[in-house]
C-alpha cells in the first residue's frame, strides 16, 4: 500500500493488488543487475535495481506476462512462475510466502474469521508463568491475553480499551515504549514488517485496513518505514529494555503457535539463568504482584 493510496479509502481486491505491485518493486529496488548475475548494461539507469524486463529474463517468461503479475492481472499464476520470480528476485522463505500470499487473493479473500477467543487452558498457562512474562497476540497483532509480567514489562493492556490493545498502537503511539525498547527503530520496523505479513494473509480484513491507515497518518516513521515493504515472521530473538522501575534487562523471546488458530501465538520473554536480567525479573515480578490487578478474563475475544 503506497502513500498515494491510503489502505482504508480501497477496496480488497485493489488493496491486495497494490500491495502486490509494490511489493515486488521494491524488490526489485534493491536487487542490482550484477547481483542478480546479469552483464551490466552500458549507460546510465533510470531505476536504481533491476527492470520489470530483467526480471522477466531471470524468471523465464515475457515481459508482458510479468508486467501483469506485477499489477495484480494475473490471479492464475502458476507454482511454477512464483518459484522462478522468487529465484529471480532472490527472496528468502518469508518474502517468498508473501508473494505467493499477495499473488493468489481468491485462496485468501471471502474467509470466515471469526473472533479470537483464548482458551481457558491457555490462560491456565500464563497465569503457571511466575516471573515469565507472557502475551498471546492475534490478528493485527491485537493483545488477546497478557500475565502480570507482561503488562508489568510493557503496558497493563487490560486496562486500555479493546481498539487500543494492540502491539503496534503500543510501539508506535505510546512515548513510553520508545523508552523502553533499547533499540526502538529495530522493535518498530519489526512490527510493520509483521503487519505486511499479516496484510498478504488477510487483504480483506477492514480492521487490518483501518490500523495501517490510522498509524501512518499519526507516525510518520510508520509511514516510511511501510513503503519499504519488507516481511518478517517473529520467531525468536533477544532484546534489551530499559525499563522504568528494574532498570535494564536484557531478554531472549520466543514466539509459538498453539494448535488450533495459526493466527494466534504466545510470545515468552526469559533472562539467562543467574543474570543480572533474571534478577531484575524477580523484582518486577514482586512489583507487579503489589502494583497490579488479576488477569482480567472479560479480554478474552476481540472480535475480528
Amino acid at each position: 500500500m503506497s502513500e498515494q493510496s491510503p489502505p482504508g479509502s480501497t477496496t480488497a481486491e485493489l488493496r491486495g493488488k497494490i500491495e502486490l505491485r509494490d511489493f515486488l518493486r521494491s524488490r526489485r529496488a534493491r536487487l542490482t543487475p550484477e547481483a542478480a548475475g546479469l552483464a551490466p548494461h552500458p549507460g546510465g539507469r533510470r531505476v536504481p535495481g533491476l527492470r520489470r524486463e530483467e526480471v522477466a529474463q531471470l524468471a523465464g517468461v515475457s515481459v508482458d506476462y510479468y508486467v501483469r503479475l506485477e499489477r495484480g492481472r494475473n490471479p492464475h499464476v502458476s507454482d511454477a512462475v512464483l518459484d522462478a520470480v522468487a529465484r529471480a528476485l532472490r527472496l528468502d522463505e518469508v518474502e517468498r510466502g508473501h508473494l505467493f500470499a499477495l499473488a493468489r487473493p481468491s485462496h485468501m479473500q471471502h474467509r470466515v474469521t471469526p473472533p479470537q477467543r483464548v482458551r481457558p487452558g491457555l490462560y491456565q498457562v500464563l497465569d503457571s508463568l511466575g516471573d515469565i512474562p507472557a502475551l498471546i497476540v492475534g490478528r493485527r497483532l491485537d493483545i488477546l491475553a497478557g500475565n502480570r509480567m507482561a503488562h508489568a514489562l510493557h503496558t497493563d493492556f487490560d486496562a486500555l480499551p479493546h481498539r487500543e490493545r494492540n502491539m503496534a498502537r503500543y510501539v508506535f503511539l505510546d512515548p513510553a515504549a520508545r523508552t523502553l525498547y533499547d533499540d526502538w527503530p529495530s522493535a518498530a520496523r519489526s512490527v510493520v514488517a509483521i503487519l505486511h505479513v499479516d496484510v498478504g494473509r488477510h487483504p480483506d480484513d477492514p480492521q487490518l485496513a483501518e490500523l495501517i491507515g490510522d498509524l501512518s497518518r499519526r507516525d510518520d516513521d510508520f509511514r516510511r518505514w511501510w513503503t519499504d515493504h519488507d516481511v518478517l515472521n517473529n520467531t525468536h530473538g533477544t532484546r534489551l529494555y530499559h525499563h522504568p522501575v528494574v532498570g535494564d534487562l536484557t531478554l531472549d523471546y520466543e514466539v509459538f503457535s498453539p494448535a488450533g488458530d495459526e493466527d494466534q501465538v504466545v510470545t515468552l520473554h526469559t533472562a539467562e539463568p543467574g543474570s543480572p536480567s533474571e534478577r531484575g525479573l524477580h523484582l518486577l515480578a514482586r512489583w507487579a504482584t503489589e502494583a497490579s490487578s488479576p488477569l482480567r478474563r472479560d479480554s478474552a475475544a476481540l472480535d475480528s
